[in-house]
């Protein structure tokens, strides 16, 4: 029996007035003595069970003011109810990824291993030792939990962990060129996401850009030309999120460093993305490696510790010693710095990767990147029939190959061959049609997310591995 006496969905009529059908609505601590909004209470807590019903209430007022009718007790309750499932439901929402871009910086970039993701949640239980010496008793250096990985991975002297790349390179600059000249070749003055800009970083260091030859070719003779005794500094950047082909000329590592080591002057590469091991091994694209940039004669490199390296988002500076010192002397560092959740994840990640063991099958990035053509067409086969079922008669959906990308300003001419569920509707008008189906999938309690192309909703399932194939058709029937 309802506790309170509202009247039914036919009771009120459009000529009632608006105050009296006002008056009717429950009070807000009659509202919350009711049975429902009591377990919602003793789950949620009473203050924020009385906004939702706040909310609802309000809600209730503006409809009979615009001429409707009253709410039953009833369609109150589960007015509140909706309300609270959406102020508890959390705004970094997981959801299903078939855009066809792995290292996807909207959705979150690389996927943790599981180690990871254990090495994370015991550092969040608990007090860890983040910058406490165990064996002495005395206060450690926090990057001393990765810095030996780094060293082994790549042959460096000394590492250290800021909170991304761009971070990285900023505090490079700043540390060890400020007031001084930095020389890059033009072809590399790079731009990524649309805020790291090589020219805005430069000048936010207080380093001064000196930009030698042209767009397409760079000649040791330019570099060697600007070298004078303002410089402090000779970088290099990979451009991994374009491509300049033709008629290009470029100076390798190699040779940038015996014109830097020559005048006395450190030589930096910003790498970007990075990766540790040689992709080709496994069918990708090469990337370049940090411990060949080293190799080579590299002072420094700068690389991130997600993306291609599949571990959380860090930006990784590694080389000599004496370089490293003075960049983490500078304050910035300690406005960089990465919390114990990072460490952990970044500690666990390296550790897989020193073992060498395995290594497509624990990480989860680097599984996801080798997927093969035909792994990836059984899995949209599998789904094609739910998916045809929630998409309607008003739709066309099979299988067809496409080609997916690694993201992230990886290898961005480089495609991988994969497998979608292209979506098609059967009649004229399109692109309405694709945009509401393209919101329904949104609007499941697991958002789909795919892409558009040639008049078809493309869901390419390379990011949709067999275990959550049964999950995502539980979605679909939401």
């Amino acid at each position: 029996m309802s506790h309170l006496t509202l009247p039914g969905p036919g009771e009120a009529s459009r000529s009632e007035p608006d105050a009296a059908s006002l008056a009717r609505l429950p009070s807000i601590d009659r509202l919350l003595g009711r049975p429902a909004q009591a377990q919602l209470i003793s789950i949620h807590g009473r203050t924020l069970v009385k906004r939702a019903a706040q909310q609802a209430l309000a809600a209730a007022r503006e409809r009979l003011k615009a001429g409707g009718t009253a709410p039953a007790a009833e369609q109150l309750d589960r007015d509140i109810a909706i309300r609270v499932a959406q102020l508890v439901a959390p705004r970094l929402r997981p959801v299903f990824n078939l855009t066809g871009t792995v290292i996807h910086t909207n959705l979150g970039r690389a996927l943790l291993a599981d180690a990871a993701i254990d090495a994370v949640a015991a550092a969040m239980r608990g007090y860890a030792a983040l910058e406490y010496d165990v064996d002495t008793g005395g206060r450690g250096d926090r990057d001393d939990l990765v810095a030996g990985l780094l060293c082994e991975l790549t042959g460096a002297e000394a590492a250290t962990v800021v909170n991304n790349c761009a971070a990285a390179v900023l505090l490079t600059l700043k540390a060890l060129a400020a007031k001084k000249e930095v020389v890059i070749s033009r072809g590399e003055l790079i731009e990524i996401g649309g805020a790291f800009r090589m020219p805005d970083i430069m000048k936010a260091a207080g380093s001064k850009l000196v930009e030698v030859g042209t767009t397409n070719r760079t000649h040791a003779r330019d570099f060697e030309a600007a070298l004078g005794e303002k410089t402090g500094l000779v970088f290099k950047a990979h451009t991994s999120n374009y491509a300049v082909t033709g008629f290009t000329a470029s100076v390798d590592e190699s040779e940038l460093a015996r014109l830097a080591h020559a005048r006395g002057v450190p030589f930096a590469v910003d790498l970007g993305s990075g990766a540790l091991v040689d992709l080709a091994q496994y069918g990708l694209p090469r990337e370049p490696l940090p411990q060949d940039a080293l190799a080579a004669g590299a002072d420094l490199v700068m690389f991130s510790g997600d993306k291609l390296l599949g571990g959380p988002q860090a930006g990784i500076i590694t080389g000599r010693a004496d370089l490293v010192a003075r960049i983490k002397r500078d304050p910035l560092k300690r406005a960089l710095r990465v919390s114990k959740l990072t460490l952990a994840a970044l500690e666990a990640t390296l550790r897989i990767y020193a073992s060498a063991h395995r290594l497509p099958e624990r990480l989860p990035t680097l599984a996801l990147l080798t997927r093969s053509r035909d792994d990836i067409r059984a899995t949209c086969a599998r789904l094609q029939p739910a998916l045809a079922q929630f998409a309607g008669d008003a739709f066309d959906v099979r299988v067809a190959d496409c080609a997916s990308q690694i993201g992230s300003g990886a290898q961005p001419i480089e495609r991988l061959p994969s497998a979608a569920l292209a979506i098609a509707p059967k009649g004229r008008s399109r692109g309405r049609v694709l945009e509401a189906l393209e919101a329904r999938l949104r609007a499941l309690p697991v958002p789909v997310v795919g892409r558009t192309s040639d008049g078809a909703l493309w869901l390419d399932c390379r990011c949709l591995l067999p275990g959550d194939e049964a999950a995502f058709r539980g979605n679909l029937a939401c």
